[in-house]
């Protein structure tokens, strides 16, 4: 009988410690110490309003805009709330006819083969926001086309937007939400 009471004293005192102490404090360090990124990496437009997260990707159907991974998040609409990969396998018939039908939407557009597999298969979160830059450099003639730009001007644009992971042997990847914002900045009288 001591045994349970001295596990159940055991269990209260970890649960307090583990379970509402230490989350406080690591909310308090964060919040002080992180403060844009505990409340998430938010951005805003030049009146305030949030228009997105520089971790959570987005959805960009129009054609004038650089397409983002697909989402494998619960309707495909990059639900944070229910992060998670699709769990389809390579061979699996679901996901074999999910990638015909990105890659002919992405032909449809105007996009030219080989398309890179990340603009066709979603992330593990199924909300990375970024793609790489050969599925960048891929969408320029489209985009510049659609937004009546020259294409170098595009290709200068996603060139400055190339982001470095910091582990070796990584390969450069662009945040689309940021691109597509310096995409609007451009006017487009630089034609």
């Amino acid at each position: 009988m001591h045994s349970i009471s001295t596990a159940v004293k055991l269990f209260g005192i970890l649960f307090i410690l583990t379970g509402i102490i230490y989350p406080i404090i690591i909310m308090l360090v964060a919040t002080t110490a992180f403060p844009y990124q505990a409340h998430g990496s938010l951005i805003t437009s030049n009146d305030g309003t949030i228009i997105g997260s520089e971790l959570i990707g987005q959805n960009f159907s129009l054609p004038r805009y650089f397409q983002s991974r697909p989402s494998a998040t619960l309707g495909s609409a990059y639900n944070a709330a229910s992060s998670g990969g699709s769990n389809l396998g390579p061979t699996n018939p679901v996901l074999l006819e999910q990638v015909a039908v990105r890659i002919r939407l992405l032909q449809n557009r105007g996009i030219r083969d080989p398309i890179p597999s990340d603009l066709v298969t979603a992330s593990a979160s199924g909300l990375d926001p970024h793609i790489s830059l050969e599925a960048a450099l891929i969408q320029v003639p489209v985009v510049a086309r659609e937004r009546v730009l020259r294409e170098d001007v595009v290709m200068e644009l996603v060139l400055s937007e190339v982001e470095w992971n910091s582990f070796p042997f990584t390969q450069p990847y662009v945040n689309v939400l940021s691109l597509n914002r310096a995409l609007d900045g451009i006017s487009n009288g630089a034609v």
